[in-house]
């Protein structure tokens, strides 16, 4: 009776230390994915430490938008220089405004060559996604280009950010529409640069926060 009682208290004692030893377990879990989890205001200080550190790296001269409209609205390559938009907080470099004329209202189908990048937390660009080789990628990213005043609104038919992205046209990239002459043939075409920040970029860039960089020429279809 004796050794059937301390037997069964010894099980019964094993059982509470196994249940105890799996909460503290599954309570060090926790509040390892607790230390892991960032909050939105967390990755957003980072996203601007990260371009921060880009533009350094990279030799950027930012100027301020008064300085862009005083300079006709171009921004000097040989300086390298970014003109930065507070308002979005997308920095943009015209590296060529093209030879056709400044969009009016209405619906424009726009061809698109580019490069895209993420800036990583040591401000190194990792690229993305690309459509430049054209033995790899024969036809241009294409999309609707919609201009209501100051208003954009596009949309991907078809190529490589609609493949991976979806068919919603990022902010940044109609940006630079107010200030480019986008032309119809390959003379004249426009070409620019951008450090996008994730609230203008992508639907993937805008929910995980990554901010990114692009380099894109631009051309009307015929």
């Amino acid at each position: 009776m004796f050794y059937y009682f301390c037997a069964n208290f010894k099980n019964h004692r094993m059982k509470r230390l196994s249940i105890l030893w799996l909460v503290v377990l599954g309570l060090g879990f926790v509040f390892q994915a607790c230390n892991d989890h960032k909050t939105y205001a967390e990755m957003k200080e980072e996203e601007r430490d990260a371009i921060k550190r880009y533009i350094e790296l990279n030799d950027i001269k930012v100027i301020s938008e008064a300085q862009f409209d005083a300079q006709d609205s171009t921004t000097n390559v040989d300086l390298n220089e970014y003109v930065l938009f507070k308002e979005s907080g997308v920095y943009m470099q015209i590296i060529d405004r093209g030879n056709g004329e400044l969009l009016k209202d209405g619906r424009y189908e726009v061809l698109a060559r580019y490069v895209e990048t993420q800036i990583t937390e040591e401000g190194i660009a990792d690229t993305l996604s690309l459509n430049i080789w054209v033995n790899r990628y024969p036809h241009p990213d294409e999309f609707m280009l919609t201009k209501d005043g100051k208003s954009y609104s596009g949309t991907f038919s078809s190529g490589s950010m609609a493949d991976y992205y979806g068919n919603s046209v990022p902010s940044a990239w109609m940006l630079p529409f107010d200030y480019l002459k986008v032309g119809r043939s390959i003379p004249d075409r426009s070409k620019i640069r951008l450090i996008v920040p994730h609230s203008e970029g992508t639907q993937y860039a805008s929910s995980e926060v990554i901010p990114c960089t692009y380099e894109i020429i631009y051309q009307l279809a015929r």
